[in-house]
């Protein structure tokens, strides 16, 4: 893992290129998926098939009802409860997102509003393969559940013919009636376009590799996708004395095994702190199935960071704008106003980046690569699109219609002018 002092003259400089070569990374992979995107487009299904059996040796793409309820049958009924709890207190949590629509009146009587309205159709992107997870099913689906999306079609790369019976439930959990055992930048394409199986949606959500996070951008425009980017997963570590090297330990390898491109950073102000804590994982990386992935996302992207000031740390903080943000301190309160960049924010000793998840209740669907700067993770407005409403009154327009008239023509915009004018009793 890298290691980074900030009393080093080029600190703020190796911190910018080490973050720089992740998002190259991330970048580079958009021109490969131009490719089978236009494939897709043209050929459909047949390219479809041709993608799954390449990448996951997969022949069915539409799984029957039969088939779902059969692998449903299959799953364990501890992580059924487990699933249903997590639905419980997620769906608890959005429901309070819902926005209240607008109306004004005012003193020409003319009547303004803004109101809500659900998007028509979603498509939610569920990562699977040789993975699972049931957790991104509900924090796609359930906020647009409480908008009122009525379509909610979710694509799941299954397996050689085969999709997560967990996924599948929590599929079943949320009502969603279209299943289908696709993945990758084809997925991306066919939702997008439309196949003679699959109708199009309005919008994708969802998080995935660094390919689907490049498909969804080259797609953007003719169907809507997040506002953030909710690629490859990351988390930001703040310890002091207090703080757990073990604990600390486990926390960075639960974020590395999502990815070999995950990032996972660590800031003390003790360089002997960092040193246990690095003892610590690679001892603890021995006792995870997904050591591979993990060790490579560590010695690749990986940072372990000395900065003796809170100020510093602050800065360094919003820099990088984290998806995740532990704040192991004791003091966290303090820090907590300064923040002003990051997906979620973990506070003190218990509040764990791998609680939030699965069932604390917010969402794990957040922007990553420095996106937490100007966007935010999803929820229930990522579903809704809003829409004004305007009803003027004839005293209404006699009255601001000459102040508009006075703008359109100092805007060379006689054409507006003229709209109004002729709408205006002529006195």
């Amino acid at each position: 893992m890298k290691v980074l002092n900030s009393k080093s003259k080029n600190f703020d400089k190796l911190l910018d290129i080490l973050l720089s070569k992740r998002k190259n990374k991330l970048k580079s992979s958009s021109v490969s998926v131009t490719k089978i995107i236009n494939d897709v487009k043209k050929n459909g299904d047949n390219a479809l098939l041709k993608y799954e059996k390449k990448f996951n040796q997969n022949t069915v793409l539409f799984p029957s009802s039969e088939q779902i309820t059969k692998s449903i049958k299959s799953l364990n009924p501890k992580v059924k409860k487990a699933i249903d709890l997590a639905y419980m207190r997620i769906h608890k949590f959005h429901s309070l997102q819902k926005y209240k629509n607008i109306s004004f009146v005012d003193k020409f009587k003319n009547k303004l509003e803004y109101k809500y309205l659900p998007l028509e159709s979603v498509a939610i992107y569920v990562p699977g393969s040789t993975a699972a997870y049931p957790s991104s099913v509900l924090m796609n689906a359930i906020p647009a559940i409480v908008a009122g999306v009525r379509r909610i079609i979710m694509v799941n790369p299954g397996y050689k013919g085969k999709q997560n019976p967990a996924v599948l439930y929590a599929a079943k959990k949320c009502k969603i009636k279209e299943i289908y055992s696709i993945g990758g930048p084809s997925a991306i394409a066919a939702v997008s376009y439309g196949t003679k199986k699959i109708k199009k949606v309005d919008k994708i959500v969802g998080p995935g590799n660094s390919y689907v996070a490049a498909a969804k951008k080259e797609v953007f425009g003719d169907v809507g996708i997040e506002a953030m980017t909710a690629g490859p997963s990351e988390v930001t570590i703040v310890c002091d004395k207090f703080s757990n090297p073990n604990w600390i330990a486990s926390d960075l390898i639960g974020q590395a095994e999502h990815d070999e491109l995950a990032q996972c950073i660590l800031i003390s102000k003790n360089n002997n702190f960092l040193e246990k804590v690095r003892i610590e994982v690679f001892e603890q990386l021995r006792k995870i199935s997904r050591v591979s992935i993990a060790k490579k996302s560590l010695m690749s992207n990986g940072i372990l960071m000395c900065i003796n000031s809170e100020k510093k740390i602050i800065d360094v903080i919003n820099k990088i704008a984290p998806e995740h943000l532990e704040l192991n301190v004791k003091n966290y309160k303090s820090l907590v106003p300064k923040i002003k960049n990051a997906g979620s924010i973990c506070l003190g000793k218990y509040a764990v980046m791998a609680m939030t998840d699965y069932n604390i209740g917010t969402n794990h669907v957040l922007p990553t690569n420095g996106t937490a700067k100007y966007s935010s993770g999803i929820s229930v407005n990522e579903f809704y699109k809003r829409i004004s409403y305007i009803n003027l009154t004839k005293k209404g327009i006699e009255s601001l219609g000459p102040s508009v008239i006075t703008l359109a023509n100092y805007e060379g915009l006689t054409g507006h002018a003229q709209s109004v004018k002729k709408r205006i009793r002529r006195k």
